[in-house]
């Protein structure tokens, strides 16, 4: 594996057309020292990515965590209705392919209701059962000031692999396996979430239900973490080789090489399809129904 040349993200770098939020939103404010205050990767953990990964025979357990506004969903309205969204084109697909064969954690720095409301209409009851563990605003560790205003939330995978009930959800545990910098993906559209562990991040465009040129960026993430799981360590892989999005018309001058685009292939004219019915919802005001979530699922099949 060449480390010749390693790159970090770089949350300072300014923002970049059609990427994630910008951590210098001045109406952010950053944590309280009683919050934790601002992260930085601890010398341990960079040491530890600085090595080489290693391509392994057979597949290594993976825990995904997945954010979820910005990500796989955008609320028009924002905090003033909250429970009115517009999924990802391909979200149905993708969460319940990652759910199916890794081990999910939903982390978001909404609050509990409104991230109980979106998991369900997501998932259907049964997936939503096997996801590991389902994060709100109260893990991040604010104090009540912080957790009632605009604060800057830092996702440190430490409070995952420390907590013990995700601890025992790795297949091994009885045997000594544990989650790791090793075998931890963040998928979350904001790079400065995963300030505290950069080289296990990977960092999507940010989904506003605008005309996007990342449609196909879900089935990029499953490709991406595919050839992740075959990897030793996931910190050092990403260090080196980390996740590059592909606009959409980009994507179409390469032939199709992977399960993953031709099953987005297959489902995007639907997934577009509900995706613009949604939003002409959302534009008439109206609420998602909950007892529809399984015929969502259902079409985006």
């Amino acid at each position: 594996m060449n480390t010749d040349e390693p790159r970090r993200p770089n949350p300072r770098a300014g923002p970049r057309p059609g990427w994630g939020r910008d951590e210098a939103r001045s109406v952010i404010s950053a944590p309280s020292a009683a919050s934790g205050g601002v992260p930085e990767p601890s010398a341990e953990y960079l040491a530890q990515a600085a090595l080489d990964s290693k391509r392994l025979e057979q597949a290594q357990p993976m825990l995904i965590v997945v954010d979820l506004n910005g990500t796989i969903l955008h609320r028009p309205h924002g905090v003033k209705r909250p429970k009115i969204f517009v999924h990802r084109p391909h979200a149905f697909a993708f969460l319940d392919y990652m759910v199916k064969n890794f081990w999910v954690v939903v982390w978001s720095s909404a609050r509990p209701d409104n991230v109980k409301y979106m998991c369900r209409m997501l998932l259907p009851t049964q997936t939503l059962d096997n996801v590991v563990a389902v994060w709100d605003r109260s893990h991040f560790g604010l104090t009540q000031k912080d957790y009632n205003s605009r604060t800057q939330c830092y996702k440190r995978l430490t409070k995952l692999w420390d907590n013990p009930d995700v601890a025992r959800s790795h297949p091994q545990y009885s045997t000594g396996g544990r989650w790791s910098q090793a075998n931890t993906v963040l998928i979350d559209d904001s790079i400065e979430k995963a300030r505290s562990e950069p080289y296990n991040a990977i960092t999507v465009p940010e989904f506003d239900d605008t005309p996007d040129l990342y449609d196909m960026i879900l089935p990029q993430v499953h490709d991406y973490i595919h050839e992740l799981c075959y990897q030793s360590d996931v910190s050092a892989y990403i260090r080196v080789k980390p996740f590059e999005p592909v606009t959409d018309q980009d994507s179409k001058k390469t032939p199709p090489k992977s399960s993953a685009t031709l099953y987005a292939r297959k489902h995007k004219k639907r997934a577009k399809a509900k995706a613009r019915k949604e939003a002409k919802k959302v534009r008439q005001g109206e609420e998602p129904k909950e007892s529809g979530q399984q015929a969502q699922h259902d079409q985006a099949h």
